[in-house]
């Protein structure tokens, strides 16, 4: 499909030239413009159409200054437009319809993540790794019960009580079983005298884990670094918006929901943590 739509660029950016006289650096500014977003534009195909998702680029280009994003946008809806008006249906999806924060919380690099980790102790180690390979609020995280998890999936209970299922890589299901097997919870995974640990307990631990690499991180920024490692390695869109709980957001409901199977693949397939297994242990 890429060299389909690499050949279809060719032939619009030749229709700017000869259609409508444009010239060569304005040409050039569009060439530039579509090349970079083609990287991170999640093309799919439904029926005869050809949908465009904007989503994993606008979050690539949301710190940019508003008049940038506007250009680079409209560099793709002038392609989109031209594709139509040649026969080729195509829809952009992720356009007006979503507003993308034009800051985003920094996500904190694997490799920082991998040696904070090494420097932790067990359940700092448990605590980090949950928020970090399962992309959850701290809130979900305190709320998590025994009931709630299995040697796959954990059933997480999000905001609007909306549950959610995530997968768990191997390596985290082996930490909270090790664990379960050292503190034996009763009720909720993370407990203190019969009752679950406080958001700030756990804010703490989170704070000290990273302090010792001389960083300073919080909960929510390893939930979106749990976000960035997914769609960096190619995970659909849809497929993060589910596992993150973002009901809200309106392209969740526009893709078709990829089955529990397919959804375990391409988590285990896109997160880095799951191909580094021992390097935790």
């Amino acid at each position: 499909m890429k060299k389909s739509i690499d050949s279809k660029r060719v032939a619009f950016l030749e229709s700017l030239e000869e259609l409508r006289g444009y010239s060569d650096l304005t040409i050039k500014s569009y060439d530039e413009s579509l090349k970079e977003a083609m990287n991170y534009i999640e093309i799919t195909q439904d029926n005869k159409a050809t949908i465009f998702n904007l989503m994993p680029y606008r979050i690539k280009i949301a710190h940019l200054n508003p008049k940038t994003i506007s250009k680079k946008l409209s560099a793709i809806r002038s392609f989109v437009a031209y594709l139509n008006d040649n026969g080729d249906c195509s829809v952009l999806k992720a356009d007006e319809s979503v507003k993308v924060a034009k800051t985003l919380p920094k996500p904190i690099s694997h490799a920082h993540i991998l040696e904070a980790l090494q420097q932790s102790e067990f359940e700092e180690r448990l605590v980090v790794t949950m928020l970090y390979t399962l992309g959850l609020r701290i809130s979900e995280l305190v709320s998590l019960k025994l009931l709630d998890i299995s040697s796959e999936w954990i059933r997480v209970l999000g905001k609007g009580d909306k549950q959610r299922d995530v997968p768990l890589i191997s390596s985290t299901s082996d930490l909270i079983k090790e664990y379960l097997t050292l503190k034996s919870p009763k009720i909720f995974l993370f407990e203190k005298n019969g009752e679950k640990l406080s958001e700030n307990s756990l804010r703490y631990i989170v704070t000290k884990v990273f302090k010792r690499v001389s960083l300073k991180v919080t909960p929510h920024q390893l939930r979106h670094s749990y976000a960035t490692a997914l769609l960096n390695n190619s995970a659909p869109i849809a497929d993060v918006s589910e596992l993150l709980g973002h009901s809200s957001m309106a392209t969740t409901q526009i893709y078709t929901k990829l089955g529990s199977a397919l959804k375990q693949q391409n988590y285990n397939k896109a997160h880095p943590l799951a191909r580094e297994i021992d390097s935790v242990k």
